[in-house]
């Protein structure tokens, strides 16, 4: 049985990821802070990760040993709402170590369970394209989303020659508690679109940023 990791899988687009991924019949190592009631329904084997954490990573691998993973999917984010004026710079910082540093934390960690044929997905957001920045604002998680995006387009180069690709995925406006509720998209319907572009995601077209809907996005 193939093994399918995802961070912060305990509610929102990592527990429908978990959900959608289990039921295609894939072990799936949900990795989060703090599981949830739904969580456990899936029947996937849950571990207590905190990807800003080292020492919690490593026993995230400790834990999956030499078991090879077909798909990591680094999920786990958090946004502040932050404005000019009314900076909150720790805050800043937060969303820094989570949604950029987590992903690379994670993947570095668990890289001798990526071989050929695997594949990494990072959930970012087009809200780290530069060039489709056209209201401001949320700082923080604009940086941090940037800065993933820049970990993911040198993971791509990075593990090419091992065989594994890498592809960067904005979920959409998804209606999840990060939006308070508000959205274009149901959680499940995200899920659905990701993993269709994991599923896609080849050597061939490694170290792409796209939306769930398959549009490329710009950087």
């Amino acid at each position: 049985m193939s093994v399918a990791v995802v961070t912060g899988a305990n509610r929102g687009i990592g527990l429908a990821l978990t959900q959608q991924l289990t039921a295609r019949g894939m072990h799936v190592v949900a990795a989060c802070r703090r599981g949830s009631e739904a969580l456990a329904k899936t029947g996937a084997e849950v571990v207590t990760c905190d990807v800003t954490d080292d020492a919690s990573v490593a026993g995230l691998a400790e834990q999956l040993g030499g078991r090879r993973i077909g798909l990591l999917v680094n999920n786990a984010g958090i946004l502040a709402r932050d404005r000019l004026g009314s900076i909150d710079f720790q805050s800043v910082r937060s969303q820094l170590e989570v949604n950029a540093l987590g992903p690379l934390r994670v993947t570095e960690a668990l890289g001798d369970n990526l071989d050929e044929g695997s594949v990494v997905g990072i959930v970012t957001s087009r809200m780290g394209s530069i060039a489709d920045n056209t209201s401001g604002g949320a700082y923080g998680y604009r940086m941090s989303k940037a800065a993933v995006n820049a970990a993911g387009a040198s993971l791509a180069r990075d593990l090419a020659p091992r065989g594994v690709a890498v592809v960067l995925l904005h979920p959409g406006w998804v209606k999840t508690d990060m939006t308070r509720g508000s959205g274009n998209w149901s959680a499940d319907e995200a899920a659905a679109g990701l993993i269709a572009r994991l599923d896609e995601t080849t050597l061939a077209n490694t170290g792409r940023f796209v939306h769930a809907d398959g549009t490329p996005l710009p950087w």
